[in-house]
């Protein structure tokens, strides 16, 4: 089973930050989660949510920012200093250090909530620009995102990402629309999920997994990944059942 770090290893480390990153990649992990979205420029940040509020010292929406902006605002605000001041990183900086590791980037698009133009030619763009197609799962809560990128870039992965809650025959869904991978979150998952994928040849990252028993459970269901906030626990956990 693959380990994926969670917006980089983000229980210890400001979530999608290059240290996160970079202790991501020292866990011994498979890969590592982010999320793309749009700087007011035009700028490709990597973020997890619309607004800074809940882990910057700043506030209002990503996409009313400048590059220049984002970048002056600290990514590790409510860490209160413990891992200094963190910037805002551009998916470019990313893809500019990853390149030269063997770790697996499953890029979030995200465009669920505002639906950012010209996202996912950028965001395929910078990817195709560093060389990194074999190395890149894309994924997006909006699955016309996901069926956008399956027309711009075949050689691509994609997975249907969704909510807890699921969806119903799964397995068929994403054959049926080519979609690579089903990115499911763990509450809503059950073992007839799992075999319906299977079913289909269907392989399943699971987020977000941060608790051993649902680690537990991933591993017994066969899963192909779990996506985690604490990558180094569940690569030690693995290396222990081998």
């Amino acid at each position: 089973m693959k380990v994926y770090a969670h917006r980089g290893y983000s229980g210890r480390y400001p979530e999608n930050t290059m240290l996160a990153f970079y202790k991501a990649e020292e866990s011994g992990c498979h890969g590592i989660e982010l999320d793309v979205q749009l700087s007011k420029d035009g700028e490709l940040v990597v973020f997890h949510d619309e607004t800074i509020d809940r882990t910057t010292n700043g506030t209002g929406c990503v996409k009313d920012y400048t590059l220049a902006e984002l970048k002056a605002f600290d990514a590790a605000a409510v860490w209160n200093g413990v891992h200094g001041v963190q910037q805002i990183p551009t998916f470019e900086e990313y893809c500019q250090w990853v390149k030269n590791t063997d770790l697996v980037t499953n890029v979030e698009i995200k465009s669920g909530v505002y639906y950012y133009e010209e996202l996912e030619e950028k965001t395929l763009a910078i990817v195709r620009k560093y060389g990194l197609e074999k190395k890149i799962i894309f994924s997006s809560f909006n699955h016309t995102s996901v069926t956008l990128l399956r027309r711009l870039a075949p050689d691509i992965p994609c997975g249907a990402l969704v909510e807890h809650a699921g969806l119903g025959n799964a397995g068929y869904y994403c054959a049926k629309y080519d979609f690579q991978y089903y990115h499911p979150g763990f509450k809503g998952l059950t073992e007839d999920v799992v075999k319906n994928c299977k079913k289909h040849h269907i392989p399943l990252n699971v987020w977000t997994v941060n608790d051993m028993g649902t680690l537990e459970q991933m591993y017994d269901w066969e899963c192909e990944g779990v996506i985690s906030n604490y990558p180094g626990v569940c690569v030690g956990w693995l290396k222990s059942r081998q």
